[in-house]
């Protein structure tokens, strides 16, 4: 009696209303897994690598998926298979090519076939230098310099890497090509793998006799100093690139880049947020009930700001035009916002202190203050707020 097979669904380990995406890592983990060239000899694992290749190869499929979700295995049985399929099921039209591609790569230590050659032309590596600026630095750019070490074609051998009066030869395992092409027999046939040369290391060449200045590496290194520009507008975590200032190309290929990452220093005032500045500004008691002007600290120097009578504590004012630059237009600029505080004074002279108290009379405040002996005769003394709170906890 044949032997029941799995759904397919569960043969995957995916849900039912898994997409492509979902299935091909599923079937990719269970292939690379599974898969005879992994295990030789192993009958166990050959069959749950067909049980798996075979279940991909229906729900990959659009219209396969359909019927099998609606009939299941019934779906395929009598006169469904054909010819190169596991057990009679057919996988024509099964998308296995880059599955395997990947699997055979990470089998074999190689790409996939026809894979191109790594000799040729190729941009340096880039490389990355830290610099501290200040905040108005940020603000409006700046220009620095950096140490930074680079490196150069030798001057000995020019760049060939072979001592003077020797040249490179032409790697005889690879052909100058810089990989080579290995054939293996896996399940599925014959397979082609490329990898890098290891004779050459992808160069192509080989060095008999090394540069005694340069080792071997065609280059040398020196410290320079190079002048950056920071342009206005920078934040923080930003970088700023300098073309072809990285490390060298590689057969002939053009230089990398230097990469500038900037980290900006807090401002003891200033805060920003994107293209904004935001801070706080004190104000008196009496210029915040009487209005007037108040000096503000802004990036572009102190500015005067008329303040209006009545103004309450936290309000926020703006200052159009004086935050940060655009990065992209220079001449567009952010806004300033400004949290004014009103500031309550913590020592007071005695004249103060009747000035204020007055000013309580005069504008109907009277809770704890005491009326004049001369207007108290005669009626009882009106009770302020903490006078009435004491008596609560009296009685």
């Amino acid at each position: 009696m044949a032997e029941a097979k799995r759904d397919y669904y569960e043969v995957l380990g995916v849900s039912r209303d898994a997409d492509d995406a979902t299935l091909k890592k599923a079937y990719r983990a269970l292939a690379k897994k599974y898969h005879p060239d992994m295990n030789p000899g192993d009958a166990e694992a050959e069959k749950k690598f067909k049980e798996a290749s075979e279940a991909y190869a229906v729900l990959s499929d659009a219209d396969k998926r359909r019927q099998y979700d609606q009939f299941g295995h019934a779906a395929f049985e009598g006169g469904a298979g054909g010819a190169g399929g596991y057990g009679g099921f057919d996988f024509n039209g099964a998308d296995f090519g880059d599955i395997f591609g990947d699997i055979f790569g990470d089998l074999f230590g190689g790409g996939r076939r026809g894979g191109r050659a790594n000799n040729g032309p190729m941009k340096g590596a880039n490389i990355r230098k830290g610099v501290r600026i200040t905040f108005e630095e940020a603000i409006f750019g700046c220009e620095k310099e950096l140490d930074i070490v680079l490196k150069d074609p030798c001057t000995k051998c020019n760049g060939t890497g072979a001592k003077p009066g020797t040249s490179p030869e032409t790697c005889s395992k690879c052909g100058g090509k810089g990989q080579v092409v290995y054939t293996s027999q896996s399940f599925f046939g014959t397979v082609q793998n490329v990898q890098t040369c290891p004779d050459c290391h992808g160069t192509g060449k080989i060095i008999r006799e090394k540069c005694p200045d340069c080792g071997g590496t065609g280059y040398t290194s020196s410290r320079k100093k190079i002048k950056v520009t920071i342009p206005a507008g920078i934040d923080n975590g930003q970088s700023v690139r300098i073309r072809e200032k990285g490390e060298p190309g590689v057969n002939g290929g053009p230089r990398g880049d230097l990469l500038v990452e900037v980290t900006v220093s807090r401002h003891p005032i200033f805060q920003r947020q994107d293209v904004h500045i935001f801070s706080t500004a004190p104000i008196s008691f009496a210029q915040a009930a009487l209005g007037g002007d108040v000096r503000i600290k802004t990036v572009d120097g102190d500015v005067i700001y008329t303040v209006k009578p009545g103004t309450k504590t936290d309000t926020k004012v703006r200052l159009k035009g004086k935050g940060v630059p655009s990065l992209r237009n220079p001449q567009v600029r952010g806004d300033h916002y400004v949290t004014l505080v009103i500031q309550t004074p913590e020592k007071l002279s005695p004249e103060a202190k009747e000035a204020l108290r007055h000013f309580d009379q005069l504008t109907g405040n009277t809770l704890n203050q005491e009326e004049p002996a001369s207007e108290s005769k005669g009626k009882a003394k009106k009770k302020g707020f903490m006078d009435k709170l004491k008596e609560t906890f009296e009685e």
